[in-house]
């Protein structure tokens, strides 16, 4: 943005503390006026007939006064510079931090020393900013490239079904279809996971009212046939819990954690229980499955895009694209919630999710 040059910070500091001294210096010459030479007789005799009157007082004290102001004055400017600039010095500092950021560099940080003051407090705020910016940059990175490779990999097989159903025209046809079909499926489902994905960190959605306990419960029904071939009970408890939002994004929050509860279960004679309650002014969602054991240093990463965990990964129908809690964190920032991942000690994964409540 086109700026007319200016004054600067220091310049106008300088002038102010320059400025008030010389005030401060003709207020105290007025003080001196009024209240002492104002008295003095103005006449020959001068004070009781010994001491000198006003008008040789005026012309000896004027003389003083102005070297005196002159002196307030450039020791004002003088002194203001260097004040000025040992007040702004932390600016500087910030100043550069600034520029570097502007150029790309997010790595740096100010470090500013010394006691908490403004200029202090900026400079943390301003450290604090730039880390999670290089943080938000990094996971977009990340994110990206992952991205990237689990589109490639889709497009390969298919590139690679295709050169075989070319070369070898002997080859069972419907078996290649199946497999493209198969492929193709996944990769439409890992590009609707990216734009949902894309649409909920924007939060660009109108909010409206609704339940989440008949979520759960449509969840729950959508899902109940996969849990039965895998022996997995479902239970849906609690009352209704409203919240406002994405109505469409929310029944995806909740569908997303229930499959993934499903899915990442013990082969058989697992549980899965999906309660609501509003307590207070918080609507909560909690998903406790069997499962299991996780490491505690695992549980922060299955968030992350794409990072499924060793002890996570499936190969049957029901791999998704690893982006199942990635989406629901991302559904539950929008909305303004918190989403906690929390190990139990037998085995699987407690979620809960909290929520802004309405009446």
């Amino acid at each position: 943005m086109h700026r007319r040059p200016g004054l600067s910070a220091r310049l106008k500091l300088t002038l102010s503390y320059a400025g008030f001294l010389a005030v401060a210096g003709a207020l105290l010459l007025a003080v001196v006026w009024m209240f002492l030479l104002r008295y003095v007789p103005d006449n020959s005799r001068g004070l009781l007939g010994i001491s000198p009157n006003r008008y040789l007082l005026v012309h000896t004290f004027a003389p003083a006064a102005a070297v005196a102001m002159l002196f307030l004055l450039v020791f004002g400017l003088v002194g203001g510079w260097i004040l000025a600039g040992r007040m702004l010095a932390p600016l500087t500092h910030i100043t550069a931090a600034a520029r570097m950021a502007g150029n790309g560099s997010l790595s740096h940080r100010i470090h500013m020393k010394g006691r908490q003051d403004e200029f202090r407090e900026l400079s943390d705020a301003f450290d604090s900013m730039l880390e999670q910016l290089e943080s938000h940059v990094a996971e977009q990175q990340r994110f990206a490239a992952n991205a990237s490779h689990e589109l490639r990999t889709p497009l390969a097989i298919s590139h690679a079904l295709l050169d075989v159903a070319r070369k070898d025209p002997t080859r069972d046809r419907g078996e290649l279809i199946e497999r493209l079909r198969a492929v193709n499926t996944r990769a439409i489902d890992l590009t609707e996971a990216l734009l949902l994905l894309s649409r909920s960190d924007r939060g660009n959605f109108v909010r409206e009212s609704v339940d989440l306990s008949l979520f759960a419960e449509e969840a729950a029904e959508t899902l109940f046939r996969l849990a039965e071939q895998r022996g997995i009970t479902l239970d849906v408890t609690g009352g209704a819990t409203r919240t406002s939002g994405s109505a469409e994004l929310l029944l995806r929050m909740v569908t997303n954690l229930v499959q993934n509860a499903v899915v990442h279960n013990l082969p058989g004679g697992g549980t899965v229980t999906v309660h609501t309650e509003a307590y207070g002014d918080t609507s909560l969602l909690r998903v406790e499955n069997t499962g299991r054991r996780l490491p505690p240093e695992l549980v922060p990463t299955l968030i992350e895009p794409f990072q499924r965990g060793t002890e996570r990964v499936r190969t049957d129908e029901h791999a998704g694209v690893g982006l199942g809690l990635s989406i629901v964190h991302s559904i539950v920032r929008a909305h303004d919630g918190t989403l906690d991942l929390v190990p139990r000690p037998a085995g699987g994964l407690l979620v809960t999710v909290r929520l802004p409540g309405t009446t």
